[in-house]
């Protein structure tokens, strides 16, 4: 087995503040939600909560399961963690390498090809009301430049990323890669956002395995409603970060619409060619493979 992660160095920016985990106590059975941004995160923290809380309506997933490195989460973030009784979920975007690592918690890694992340984290950015813009440049403690409004041509917005590491937001690949040489930790899953498209109740029974959640069997109907989209998008307010306050739709506009390929439309052929590039070069043929399908390059051979 590959040794166990370190924590290497921080991430200080607009959005994230990597030191809080320096202050983080770990319990052996805490559930971590990695991901970039925009991959299926909330998605996977309400599957999650449905398997911690068995099944039951309006868990108020954006309460509980708050985004510990977000450096502009409310002061008392860290005690509101510590009084929870439940098994802990709590969400992170930073790259494995500016975590802290417990052997004994959960990791949940979830990925989607970059071009798709890339579109709803369009929708998030050009979302952002004042509210956002306020907490993000005028909290006191920012590392780096201000959040910038998006561009209005979403096509331009994508070749800005694509060619700045992941500006305005932050590097997609080193998140990925971090992320990826862990996928043999018998604590870590990899899950990928198409899989979880094409499969729901599949890979929600595997996350529950990986879990050691032992539900029955009568529950799971409630579950896999619970986390279908429909039912998420019509109780954004228990899913949306800060029940949608920052957004200028509210937390309907947060939930968006979960749909692959809408760059199709957009990008060029060109502009297909330098991501794919992009994506073998930093990530290596394995990986990328399975970044833009959710499949290993093994299970294609099988």
């Amino acid at each position: 087995m590959a040794p166990w992660p370190s924590k290497t160095r921080d991430l200080h920016n607009h959005h994230m503040d990597s030191t809080i985990w320096d202050r983080f106590a770990f319990r052996d059975d805490d559930v971590i939600v990695a991901t970039y941004a925009k991959s299926g995160t909330t998605w996977t923290q309400q599957i999650v909560g449905q398997l911690v809380f068995n099944g039951a309506p309006d868990v108020p997933i954006h309460a509980i399961s708050p985004w510990l490195d977000l450096r502009v989460m409310p002061p008392d973030t860290m005690e509101q963690l510590e009084a929870q009784t439940h098994r802990r979920i709590i969400k992170t975007h930073l790259p494995l390498d500016a975590l802290t690592f417990s052997p004994k918690a959960k990791y949940l890694y979830v990925a989607r090809d970059g071009r798709d992340v890339l579109w709803s984290l369009y929708n998030h950015h050009a979302q952002g009301n004042e509210l956002f813009y306020q907490l993000l440049n005028e909290t006191p403690g920012r590392v780096g430049p201000p959040m910038p409004r998006p561009d209005p041509d979403i096509r331009r917005y994508f070749r800005h990323w694509l060619e700045n590491d992941g500006a305005p937001f932050w590097s997609f690949w080193e998140n990925i890669a971090t992320w990826w040489a862990a996928r043999d930790l018998p604590n870590v899953r990899l899950v990928h956002f198409n899989a979880l498209k094409a499969d729901p109740e599949g890979e929600i029974r595997a996350i529950a395995a990986f879990l050691g959640c032992d539900i029955a069997e009568d529950r799971w109907p409630a579950i896999l409603e619970h986390c279908s989209f429909e039912y998420m998008k019509a109780n954004a307010e228990n899913v949306a970060p800060l029940g949608g306050a920052i957004f200028g739709g509210g937390a309907q506009s947060f939930i968006n619409k979960g749909v692959n390929g809408r760059w199709r439309d957009v990008l060029s052929t060109e502009d297909c060619a330098a991501y794919e590039r992009k994506a073998l070069a930093e990530l290596g043929p394995e990986c990328a493979h399975w970044l833009a399908t959710g499949q290993t390059t093994a299970a294609v051979a099988a």
